[in-house]
């Protein structure tokens, strides 16, 4: 396979994945020439893969908690708001789509 080259520049050789989780717990995956070490860009610490990804696994789930904990707010402030316009009298259809209540029933 033909290299594409760059005027000025030269091939850095093999690199290697380093595995970092800086002080402010933010993951990171760095790709270094091989046999150099990295200089980290904040304070942080290399580490290895399985300790990256059990940090992004526990960021992915405080992630998906947050989701979860916010869309269950957000159908519930729906469900309160199409039952009020119910209880004002507005129409079952027109409740629904003012308020975004999705629910089945009334809220």
């Amino acid at each position: 396979m033909d290299t594409m080259t760059i005027a000025g520049v030269r091939p850095v050789g093999e690199l290697a994945e380093v595995f970092v989780i800086y002080d402010d717990g933010t993951p990171a995956r760095l790709e270094v020439p091989a046999g150099t070490e990295p200089r980290l860009s904040r304070p942080g610490a290399i580490v290895s893969m399985e300790e990256y990804g059990e940090r992004v696994r526990e960021l992915e789930e405080g992630t998906a908690a947050y989701v979860a904990r916010l869309t269950a707010e957000d159908d519930a402030r729906h469900a309160a708001d199409y039952a009020a316009l119910l209880a004002a009298g507005v129409a079952e259809d027109s409740a629904r789509r003012m308020s975004g209540y999705e629910g089945r029933g009334t809220a």
